[in-house]
């Protein structure tokens, strides 16, 4: 058990990232890691040769449109769009991954919530997965039910005149890291059948930490190598935020 050892007090946002990446190296948990790192791996890798081979031009399209009298505010725009660009992607493919991967993903937190704690969560062996796929796929299809509207919203500020490329991608950027904190906390919390309204609830109680923990995902899967490791490292930080905060406080409830 590694709960008292390691979790001794509240960490902060980029603490738990940190703690994802040293759980991610025990040998309890390799196993259950290759599989998510896989998938990871073969969808950014194909998503970003994609990317870097379209986004200049992309850009120059985008700036192209704009009024002539605003053709000052290029030099500004430019690497303002460059990034709105990069965690666009980022939070559409890692979202695509994680649906994929979602089952191995549960397994992953599951084996991690045991590692910390020493008890087993009860969500039986391989045969009560493969029968539990549709709650599963159903829950990830929730999630993207929550996503798709606000991600409509977002996408429609850039299109606003003058303030659409300035402003559009800091809005774009806190919406996508909050989408990275649903996304992954949702694997321990979905482990205990916990429903997503009530989870949205929980997560909202500690907004701030888990903004910046979200941030720092949503940062590193825009970064090449980071970005194919991230999602087993982000699952276990996750766990391990549910195993300190979040569990004993649905269980006082």
């Amino acid at each position: 058990m590694l709960h008292n050892s390691i979790l001794k007090q509240s960490l902060s946002g980029g603490g738990y990232l940190l703690q994802g990446l040293k759980l991610l190296s025990h040998p309890k948990l390799r196993l259950f890691v290759l599989i998510p790192l896989f998938i990871n791996l073969l969808i950014f890798s194909s998503a970003f040769w994609f990317l870097f081979s379209a986004i200049m031009q992309w850009i120059d399209r985008y700036i192209a449109e704009l009024p002539d009298f605003l053709n000052w505010l290029s030099y500004i725009i430019w690497p303002f769009l460059i990034v709105s660009i990069l965690f666009s992607f980022s939070f559409v493919f890692s979202s695509v991954s994680n649906f994929i991967a979602a089952p191995f993903n549960g397994l992953l937190a599951e084996k991690t919530e045991q590692l910390l704690t020493g008890q087993e969560v009860d969500n039986g062996g391989l045969k009560e997965l493969i029968q539990d796929l549709p709650r599963i796929f159903k829950r990830e299809l929730q999630k993207w039910a929550y996503f798709l509207p606000r991600l409509v919203f977002c996408a429609l500020l850039f299109f606003i005149p003058a303030f659409g490329p300035v402003i559009a991608p800091l809005i774009w950027f806190v919406f996508a890291s909050w989408m990275m904190v649903i996304q992954y906390a949702d694997f321990p919390f979905d482990n205990h059948k916990i429903s997503f309204k009530q989870m949205q609830k929980s997560l909202a109680q500690h907004f701030g930490k888990n903004l910046t923990f979200g941030m720092l995902v949503s940062f590193f899967t825009t970064l090449p190598i980071f970005n194919f490791i991230i999602m087993p490292i982000a699952i276990c930080g996750a766990t391990a935020f549910w195993v300190d905060i979040y569990k004993k406080e649905l269980s006082k409830k």
